[in-house]
């Protein structure tokens, strides 16, 4: 008996008529930025009903474990396999929100949301794709024929024109073998380049860009972003103008009216708005484009000359008018006036549709994006808001408002006004006190909701608020900045750092913390006269490690240069600090109340051994330091090798060395030496009942 193959023959014939439709260059895309999206520490949440779910699952499986090629582990999540979440979901809110409620709980701003259906008509999946929306995901579909109402919504979509289920279902499995085989090719093709790289300097490693230092995250925790060595890539979109600093004196007020007379000086040019934001996150040693609008006349020339020396790319969208200045008169460490020579503002995208896509280009592929809008024109330009939005699907997109600017564009990340703008912003009116800046900041996102918002307070840190009707992240500052410091850029530098480590992965409130402790550093550290270009004989920089704090030894030095060079007051104090206590602490806030910045010269675990005897330190130096650092008073630690601080001394050149009480009344060894280096030793009350010996030797006879 022969057996009738013809309902094979003709399964088979459907296959293999729907399987040549198939989008292959789109399958082949998201192949590879799924390999891109691991490295970004970013993820794939996953969502399918029925025979979809197993197929989401097998999915899952393939990027978890690994396809054919040895890779890294991708993280990605099957939104169906955890039942708990399932079947408490579907009891409390119907079965509609399954998936949504845990793409709210899971997604981040840049992940990936796939939902897989055969007919894309599944309520639960539509749902999903409006909660991705919310969090700033971007989404994909696998479906069958169109139209369906899932494969308009979504923003991208792979569809099977196929009528039978099963044929849709065996296709979609084809779909993901060959995004896994694109991702597997796409990750050996990254691989190839970097092998290639290091053999052509010689074996040596390249090193990585900085991540946050300051997150408490364990070692084995960390996202794979907050690693990465290939550079992560921002882009910044605002409007740029040149600032000009011009520093005197004031000796005396005018003789026929009440104006101050400002004499001598200097004048130094920077750039200025996003070409200044730019050039911070630059300093900190990431890869920076900026997209902007820049007039054909010599100031232009000059910022397009700076940019260039801070290795900054630009965009130029160009400007049908003037390149805006801004100049400030300072003196005694103060700004005694501002002017603004083009308060008019020309029309911007001069250059058309060519820097237009150009544009395009650098924000579809940019891991973080920065508006920074200072309401002249450029991120209300309509084309490039088109490509903003696209780019916020994909990519953490951060936007720095100004009260006479525009609109953040649908999916932003977080905004961070200050608070004076969050008032202008929301009409909210109120003081400076806390419990009225969170008020701002719930005003600013209900207006511009769903969005969170990073309302900075100057010298009091920022205030988190991730859903206008739940409490705020409230983020002190850790470093304490002198009475004289310049807060000029410091919203930038935030706004800059901000962007940057969400493009790493951070959540927003890990963002945030490391934002608000690298934009204090940058005030205590001089602020604006940080950025140095070639032309003042200087390089571009900013003088701070990743963690926003100076720390080693060469940070520690850079600190008290770049002090000492605003004008202001390097305090040095020295010691073992084996177990830090109260009169330790005391010490350190007398001695950081002296001045504009405090760094503790530490013995090191040697020189604490030769000094105290064979059975110091109790605490290594390297746990000693981190300690020390964490404390508010304190601005940086140096660790020194020798038995005395006079190499440290020298290094710092401190304009105060300060001594506990202890040694009042006593010849102190390092006074010569401070002296001679034009500074002055001094001696702090001493706080009795506190010793290290006595906490020791209490502890031994317990």
């Amino acid at each position: 008996m022969t057996a009738d193959t013809s309902t094979a023959t003709s399964y088979l014939k459907q296959l293999t008529t729907a399987l040549p439709e198939l989008n292959l260059s789109r399958v082949v895309d998201w192949g590879a930025r799924l390999a891109r999206l691991g490295g970004d520490g970013r993820r794939l949440l996953v969502a399918g009903n029925g025979g979809s779910a197993a197929q989401a699952q097998h999915l899952t499986a393939e990027l978890v474990g690994r396809f054919q090629a040895e890779r890294e582990p991708m993280s990605a999540l099957s939104l169906h396999a955890e039942t708990s979440s399932v079947t408490a979901i579907s009891n409390d809110y119907g079965y509609e929100q399954v998936f949504a409620r845990q793409v709210r709980a899971h997604a981040r701003p840049g992940d990936i949301v796939l939902l897989m259906s055969g007919s894309g008509r599944s309520a639960n999946l539509l749902r999903a794709v409006e909660a991705a929306r919310e969090v700033g995901a971007v989404t994909w579909a696998l479906t069958g024929p169109v139209p369906n109402p899932l494969a308009t919504v979504v923003d991208e979509a792979v569809t099977v024109e196929a009528q039978a289920l099963s044929t849709v279902q065996e296709c979609h499995l084809v779909v993901i073998h060959l995004m896994c085989a694109a991702m597997d090719a796409a990750v050996a093709a990254v691989s190839a380049k970097d092998d290639t790289a290091t053999h052509a300097v010689g074996s040596t490693p390249s090193v990585p860009p900085p991540s946050s230092a300051s997150s408490s995250e364990p070692a084995g925790e960390r996202r794979p972003g907050a690693a990465r060595g290939d550079g992560t890539n921002l882009v910044v979109v605002g409007d740029a103008f040149l600032d000009r600093d011009h520093i005197g004196r004031v000796e005396r007020v005018a003789s026929d009216e009440p104006a101050l007379v400002v004499t001598g000086g200097t004048t130094h040019a920077r750039p200025g708005g996003a070409a200044l934001a730019a050039v911070l996150s630059a300093g900190q040693g990431y890869p920076v484009t900026l997209v902007t609008a820049l007039g054909q006349d010599a100031v232009g020339d000059q910022l397009r000359t700076l940019l260039d020396e801070a290795r900054v790319t630009v965009v130029d969208l160009g400007l049908d008018g003037s390149t805006a200045v801004k100049t400030r008169i300072r003196a005694a460490g103060r700004t005694v006036m501002m002017l603004d020579e083009h308060d008019v503002c020309p029309p911007v995208g001069r250059e058309g549709d060519t820097a237009l896509a150009a544009a395009r280009r650098v924000l579809i592929e940019a891991d973080g994006v920065l508006v920074s809008d200072y309401g002249r024109g450029v991120a209300a330009h309509t084309g490039l808001r088109a490509v903003l939005a696209e780019a916020a699907r994909r990519t953490p997109l951060v936007w720095d408002p100004h009260p006479r600017g525009t609109v953040p564009v649908a999916h932003t990340a977080v905004v961070t006004p200050n608070s004076r703008e969050a008032r202008v912003i929301a009409s909210f009116t109120g003081g400076d006190t806390l419990s009225d800046d969170v008020e701002a900041a719930r005003a600013v996102g209900r207006k511009w909701g769903p969005v969170q918002v990073a309302l900075t307070r100057h010298e009091h840190g920022a205030v988190l608020l991730a859903d206008a009707d739940l409490p705020p992240l409230v983020v002190p500052t850790k470093v304490a900045v002198g009475l004289k410091a310049d807060p000029c850029g410091a919203g930038d530098f935030f706004a800059g750092h901000l962007a940057l480590m969400m493009a790493c992965g951070k959540l927003p409130s890990e963002a945030v913390a490391s934002a608000v402790e690298a934009a204090s550093a940058y005030v205590a550290a001089g602020g604006p006269r940080t950025v140095a270009h070639p032309s003042d004989g200087g390089s571009p920089r900013t003088g701070l490690s990743s963690a926003g704090l100076a720390t080693g030894t060469q940070g520690a030095i850079e600190l008290a240069d770049a002090v000492r060079a605003s004008g202001g007051t390097v305090v040095a104090a020295g010691g073992c600090f084996d177990l830090l206590h109260a009169g330790h602490v005391r010490l350190l806030e007398q001695a950081r109340e002296l001045g504009d910045c405090l760094i503790v010269c530490l013995n090191s675990d040697d020189s604490l051994s030769r000094l105290k005897g064979p059975s110091r330190p109790i605490v290594p130096a390297a746990q000693r330091a981190q300690v020390l650092a964490a404390l508010a008073s304190v601005d940086a630690v140096l660790v020194f090798e020798e038995d005395t601080p006079e190499a440290a001394i020298r290094s710092l050149r401190p304009a105060i060395w300060v001594k506990g009480g202890d040694y009042s009344g006593m010849q102190i060894p390092e006074d010569a030496l401070v002296s001679s280096l034009g500074g002055r030793t001094v001696v702090v009350p001493f706080v009795a009942g506190w010793s290290t010996s006595s906490l020791i030797d209490a502890a031994r006879t317990r």
